[in-house]
């Protein structure tokens, strides 16, 4: 294969609607693109939603102690990781699809 076929065929299947229900969507198809942010935005969810109950525990519970602070500090630092994580790995990909386009 030369590289202009390889291009042309990453290009096509990036761009590919996927097909069931392999994005857990209901609507229909999306490409992969799509399924790769979903799948960050669900993490990211999901990490937000742990952050928020220990945050309302420790409200609930008025207990400010040093342990569940830390807990709660450090859940909060990697919930920006990842959302860093996240930020730069979709646009890398989308720079990367960005690039097979025009060279394709």
């Amino acid at each position: 294969m030369t590289n202009s076929t390889i291009t042309s065929s990453l290009g096509m299947m990036a761009t590919t609607p996927m097909t069931g229900n392999r994005m857990g969507k209901s609507s229909g198809a999306g490409t992969w693109f799509e399924a790769l942010s979903d799948a960050w935005g669900q993490t990211l969810d999901k990490q937000a939603a742990k952050i928020e109950q220990m945050s309302d525990a420790i409200g609930e519970q008025g207990s400010d102690n040093p342990s569940q602070i830390t807990k709660l500090t450090a859940e909060s630092m990697r919930m920006s990781f990842m959302a860093n994580s996240s930020s730069t790995s979709i646009d890398s990909v989308g720079k990367a699809l960005e690039t097979m386009a025009r060279k394709g």
